[in-house]
């Protein structure tokens, strides 16, 4: 990922909150066929690895399937809060409008867990990680034994060691406090919940956490 060192982000704990506040993610390959990508919510276990260790799982006639059996490198893309950002809102308008953005890429590995036991653990550990916090009280005793064994034998589950985690928080830090109060405030006028989270990232800067307490 193409990141200026003004947005970098390379703060693990930080990268790991972000991956688990965005955790429903795009898992890609590159395989004999070409690229492919799956959408999946994942886990993240930040004790596993110096950078942690994502887990996931998959239907088992997913094709995508077949370039983890062979060893692909894999990429996890991490996509959070997002926003155009127009010139008409800087005190300098001699410029052109960009995108605000973060994203986190994680890279590594597949390792398959195809024993229905280990699948079955899996998917305990993500219905415990989505559906409780919820509210949520869903058990898969609730289900047919049948069921659950027809289900766990058609899906793969799979561990991705992290060998390289990037962060990019790309929230105008290359403008002037006075262009990104101009940002701030027309991105909290707008109803859209992306622009509104994109402000409150950019107030939460450490010299314009200042600007506005002092209301500059």
């Amino acid at each position: 990922m193409y990141t200026p060192p003004a947005y970098a982000e390379n703060d693990t704990a930080r990268l790991h909150a972000f991956m688990r506040a965005h955790s429903f993610a795009t898992l890609v390959t590159r395989g004999r066929g070409g690229l492919n990508a799956t959408h999946l919510p994942f886990l993240l276990d930040d004790g596993a690895s110096p950078h942690g260790r994502l887990t996931t799982h998959l239907a088992r006639a997913n094709p995508q399937l077949q370039d983890l059996r062979e060893g692909a490198p894999v990429l996890v893309l991490f996509q959070g809060a997002h926003a155009f950002v127009s010139p008409s809102w800087y005190a300098n308008q001699a410029t052109f409008p960009t995108w605000n953005y973060t994203a986190v890429h994680a890279r590594g590995r597949a390792t398959l867990l195809e024993d229905p036991q280990d699948v079955h653990a899996v998917l305990r550990a993500t219905v415990a990680c989505y559906d409780q916090p919820l509210g949520g009280s869903w058990d898969f005793a609730a289900s047919p034994a049948a069921l659950v064994a027809l289900r766990l034998r058609a899906i793969v589950a799979l561990h991705i060691p992290i060998a390289q985690l990037e962060g990019k928080m790309k929230l105008s830090q290359d403008k002037s406090v006075a262009d990104r109060r101009g940002v701030v405030a027309a991105l909290q006028a707008s109803a859209v919940p992306e622009s509104l989270a994109v402000a409150r990232l950019i107030r939460a800067q450490p010299d314009m956490a200042a600007a506005f307490e002092e209301g500059a």
